[in-house]
């Protein structure tokens, strides 16, 4: 198969990429959270309405704030320099005449049926949160993705006064090569997939 990027490439954001579950010392610089959003933004949502929202947890108080809203298992997060918050926007479709102007009026979809609301957020935030990993990866840092928090909690410490709700967590900053686990396995083609 020839790929149209290199072997470095997708070694950096697929094959020799991996889930960190410790961090090193080095920071997490402003400038490069802003080219992680400025790369990730490009990741395609459906009819452009980029419902994530993005909450980049670095302070000591904001990790002082979160801590207590992490799985006992997610505590090893604290240590990351960076804690990304992926949240969703349920009142995204105001942004649809800013992100889709050809067709502004794309937003009485969702005014008109509210049960696709959280749907739609919900699954594109999901795709967003993926390329925001694919994105830390190209700019050189690792990633550390997770579920276990309280997400209400998170919703309040961090969202408060707002439509958004988190998604997921993902530490963020250089891994420190001996905690990574093994491996796991993968399903191969046949157990994952078809083609009709």
């Amino acid at each position: 198969m020839t790929y149209k990027i290199d072997q470095a490439a997708l070694d950096t954001l697929f094959l020799k990429a991996r889930s960190q579950n410790g961090w090193t010392s080095e920071p997490v610089t402003d400038a490069e959270l802003k080219a992680l959003y400025d790369l990730y933004v490009y990741g395609p949502t459906s009819a452009n309405t980029q419902p994530a929202r993005l909450v980049f947890v670095k302070s000591e108080e904001a990790k002082a704030r979160l801590q207590p809203l992490l799985s006992e298992g997610n505590q090893k997060a604290m240590a990351a320099p960076v804690i990304a918050l992926i949240g969703y926007d349920l009142e995204f479709y105001e942004k649809i005449p800013q992100l889709f102007p050809h067709n502004p009026g794309f937003k009485d979809l969702f005014l008109k049926n509210p049960g696709m609301v959280e749907p739609h957020a919900f699954r594109n935030s999901s795709l967003q949160g993926a390329y925001l990993i694919l994105a830390a990866r190209a700019v050189g840092l690792d990633v550390g993705p997770m579920s276990g928090f309280n997400a209400p909690a998170v919703d309040e410490a961090f969202f408060a006064g707002t439509k958004i709700k988190t998604n997921f967590i993902c530490a963020l900053g250089h891994g420190e090569p001996s905690k990574v686990f093994d491996r796991l396995p993968r399903l191969p083609f046949e157990e994952g997939a078809k083609i009709v």
